[in-house]
């Protein structure tokens, strides 16, 4: 195990004389409480329910005077109820008339995906910029843009791999060849089930021409504000934390090229998001989003 002789034997002879019971670590000292549980509830109650005279949330320090204990006391309290006055949470509530059926339509594809078929996520990361910063990982405020390029990707849900392209632009005559590209890499004795959002290239003539050409894809559609159900944009967001938003390129080339590398890496050796809330879950979620939010504005 590597350890030292004097830590071995200490333990030896703490486990002759108290057995089982002296391996245990024994009392340490200024352990005990200073704060009884009703200053710690004022504490949480005050920064759940009120908020300081000219401010929207309480700062440690504020509510430190105001609560009459220390400011580490109050840092300690908020983090063992893991509370975040300074932060705000956002959610979008989707206005799409069709919200239920769509939520049932895609997550099913996720948990319970069609045989002889292959379900893929897609999605377009629009203006992509090339940026010069001078040091990328010391990169200032001030860059400067060389172009943009438009990055299509579809996802496999099953294997985690991704067809992915790059375009000058985003039009239906683009996605239209990304789809080209689709059907050329899927084999052509699965069917082709793709998840996408609501943007107008998805549903234009020359698409629903295009898919008419060609019955084994199935296109399923997100509601509207609900890009959080397209597993594709956790794929974006880990390419933009890994490769454009640190690097430095110098043309759309140069950031073509990186994105190339960092498609090929994450094909090497692909890992699928699984999805494991049901539909009924997130209706359930929304329902109580919903409810808590009237209640507020009616209370």
């Amino acid at each position: 195990m590597k350890a030292d002789l004097g830590v071995v034997g200490k333990w030896r002879k703490r486990f002759i004389k108290d057995r089982v019971a002296g391996l245990t670590d024994l009392p340490r000292p200024n352990v005990h409480r200073k704060l009884d549980d009703e200053r710690v509830e004022e504490v949480v109650r005050r920064t759940l329910e009120s908020t300081p005279k000219g401010a929207t949330h309480w700062s440690s320090r504020k509510m430190a005077k105001q609560a009459g204990v220390s400011q580490s006391s109050v840092s300690r309290i908020w983090r063992a109820f893991q509370l975040k006055p300074h932060r705000t949470s956002t959610f979008t509530l989707s206005t799409d008339p069709f919200f239920t059926e769509k939520v049932r339509d895609v997550v099913g594809l996720y948990m319970n995906p069609p045989d002889n078929a292959v379900v893929l996520c897609v999605d377009e990361k629009s203006a992509v910029l090339p940026l010069v910063f001078g040091q990328s990982p010391r990169a200032t405020a001030t860059y400067k843009r060389h172009g943009v390029t438009n990055l299509f990707a579809a996802l496999n849900v099953a294997t985690g791999k991704v067809i992915g392209a790059c375009f000058p632009g985003k039009r239906a005559a683009e996605f239209r060849r990304f789809l080209n590209n689709i059907d050329a890499e899927v084999p052509a004795d699965l069917g082709v089930h793709v998840v996408v959002d609501n943007s107008s290239i998805h549903n234009a003539p020359e698409i629903k021409r295009w898919l008419k050409r060609h019955p084994r894809f199935h296109m399923h559609f997100t509601p509207t504000y609900s890009s959080w159900l397209n597993l594709v944009e956790r794929w974006f967001s880990n390419l933009t934390e890994q490769a454009p938003r640190r690097g430095s390129h110098k043309s759309t080339a140069e950031l073509k090229l990186a994105i190339d590398t960092y498609l090929e890496a994450s094909n090497e050796a692909p890992k699928p998001f699984i999805w494991t809330k049901t539909a009924d879950q997130i209706l359930a979620s929304v329902a109580r989003f919903c409810a808590r939010t009237l209640e507020q504005h009616t209370s």
